[in-house]
């Protein structure tokens, strides 16, 4: 128990330094901005596209919005008319993270700077400017590190992943394997994508409520909130009492997810911000006045219990 302590006392203290951007710019009024979104698969990501509008707004920025619907050629089109209408920059959420080294080649070409946001990439670093994001392997640590302390480090986990082929997935992913590895008593028993959505997540809980029995899974780790609510749905349909007979965990901290806290169907979260249009616009801005910038500009976030459930719906759900 001491060892799990220990393990746990690390994780958090790493996680909560204070991560400070580099980039303080500002302003970018008058500039057009051609921002190609993911999609709109869930409550976080709903949040993040209002997020950004509002702040392009604040800043007199035009922001030529389009939503990618979770396909990756609707986002290349996107780029390649964000390319041809000559806007001043290019904003993208990617939906995976292969395949954009062409469209990204494009833009270069026509001397168009492009900040990666969210999601990453795995296209030459010399086609974009930055990417800002959170650190998802960082999060996934952070949650198995509550979860190993919350079962004394002794856990049948089954895993909600996120879209395949998104670094969110593969990192949140690589983050908690790295920290359960540590527990020979912590095994991840089902594993199967819900592509962060609330209906993925509920299908995914049925199958695997089907497959094994219920008592046998200790706790429930998803790759984000909207999947978690829906398995939560789905323990509750199965007579199963999610929170107490099954602990979960999941990342981005949406206002449903409070209430399930306060509803005692959810234990924690780790909160991924959907604050990043401010530092993206601030980099386009820094670049366009010839700064050099980190090709990683990081968003911080916590991890949230149901302690400050009530306070934390109250704030964000407004």
């Amino acid at each position: 128990m001491r060892f799990v302590k220990l393990s746990l006392a690390i994780l958090l203290l790493v996680a909560f330094a204070a991560i400070k951007s580099p980039v303080s710019a500002q302003g970018g009024k008058g500039l057009t901005i051609g921002f190609s979104q993911v999609g709109s698969e869930s409550a976080w990501r709903t949040a993040f596209t209002n997020a950004t509008k509002a702040e392009a707004e604040a800043r007199g920025i035009n922001l030529l919005f389009s939503d990618g619907q979770q396909k990756q050629e609707n986002q290349i089109a996107a780029l390649r008319s964000f390319i041809a209408q000559g806007v001043d920059a290019i904003i993208l959420a990617p939906v995976v993270e292969t395949g954009w080294d062409e469209v990204l080649q494009e833009a270069k070409d026509n001397e168009i700077p492009v900040v990666i946001v969210d999601r990453n990439v795995s296209a030459d670093p010399s086609l974009y400017v930055t990417r800002v994001s959170s650190d998802f392997v960082h999060e996934g640590r952070l949650a198995a590190a509550w979860l190993v302390q919350a079962t004394a480090g002794k856990c049948n986990i089954v895993e909600l992943q996120g879209t395949v082929g998104s670094s969110a997935a593969l990192d949140r992913q690589k983050g908690f394997n790295e920290v359960i590895a540590l527990f020979s008593e912590m095994k991840i028993v089902l594993s199967q994508s819900g592509d962060f959505t609330r209906t993925g997540g509920k299908e995914v809980m049925e199958s695997f409520l089907k497959s094994m029995d219920p008592k046998e899974i200790c706790a429930v780790w998803a790759h984000n909130d909207d999947m978690l609510i829906g398995a939560i749905q789905a323990m509750k349909e199965a007579g199963i009492d999610p929170g107490q007979d099954i602990k979960t965990i999941s990342v981005d901290a949406i206002p449903d997810i409070f209430k399930a806290m306060m509803d005692g169907d959810a234990n924690a979260t780790v909160e991924l911000s959907p604050n990043m249009g401010g530092p993206a616009f601030d980099a386009v801005v820094a670049y366009l006045a010839g700064e050099t910038l980190p090709k990683w500009i990081p968003v911080a976030g916590g991890i949230y219990f149901p302690d400050t459930a009530a306070e934390e719906y109250a704030k964000r759900s407004k």
